[in-house]
């Protein structure tokens, strides 16, 4: 019983880090502490919504007077947003402390601090944060996006793959001068990287669509989607 309890709880903790985004930042007005966030569900856009628990409208914090907060996607300005509420939990009006300029894609999580370019919302904060996001002055990690994607697929008729549903491997043709060939997944994690070869192992792969990232030599990205089955 108490094996079975064991693997219970690590489950639930891997499905927990899974779901959720570990933050700090903007330490004067959100202290030196790390807030997690974690998914509450998805938008009209199928993208998710994150959000500190419990929200009460009461979780103190020293130089906003109240910490909780939001990370959601704004289809309206095209970027995602982290949202701190305004102290009477519902967050109707919040505050916009930061807001993404770059990476602004089709994903359903937000990136990083590395890739995002999360921009401080000088208008709220006065500069209080101490400026944009960086991964050297916060920690924003999680179930977020580490790899940049490109706002549209790489359209090159002279690569194809096969078989696509694809159970074992994946075999490539057309290729040509490649440094990279990465697995990654429609959130933009990187499941994979290996140097240049005309199969890759899916075998261990979850069902699901994914995308074969191509870089060649000189920095070409070229991104084929494919299904795992």
């Amino acid at each position: 019983m108490k094996k079975i309890i064991t693997l219970s709880l690590f489950a639930l903790g891997s499905i927990f880090s899974a779901q959720s985004i570990s933050f700090k930042g903007c330490v004067p007005l959100f202290e030196n502490q790390d807030y997690a966030l974690i998914k509450t569900g998805t938008d009209a856009t199928s993208r998710n919504i994150y959000a500190t628990t419990p929200i009460t409208g009461d979780q103190p914090c020293g130089g906003l007077g109240t910490c909780e907060f939001k990370i959601q996607w704004n289809n309206t300005n095209t970027r995602w947003e982290f949202l701190a509420d305004s102290g009477n939990g519902d967050f109707v009006n919040p505050y916009l402390i930061y807001y993404t300029t770059k990476q602004n894609t089709t994903a359903g999580n937000p990136p990083n601090a590395a890739i995002g370019g999360w921009t401080e919302n000088t208008a709220v904060t006065n500069g209080d944060c101490g400026g944009n996001l960086t991964e050297s002055n916060s920690t924003f990690t999680g179930d977020v996006r580490t790899i940049s994607l490109a706002l549209n697929e790489f359209d090159d008729k002279r690569i194809s793959i096969y078989p696509n549903p694809a159970t074992e491997f994946i075999n490539i043709t057309g290729l040509s001068k490649v440094k990279s060939i990465r697995v990654i997944s429609l959130e933009g994690k990187l499941i994979s990287d290996s140097k240049n070869t005309s199969t890759v192992n899916v075998s261990k792969l979850v069902v699901g669509v994914y995308f074969l990232e191509i870089e060649t030599e000189n920095t070409v990205i070229k991104r084929v989607k494919f299904i795992k089955k």
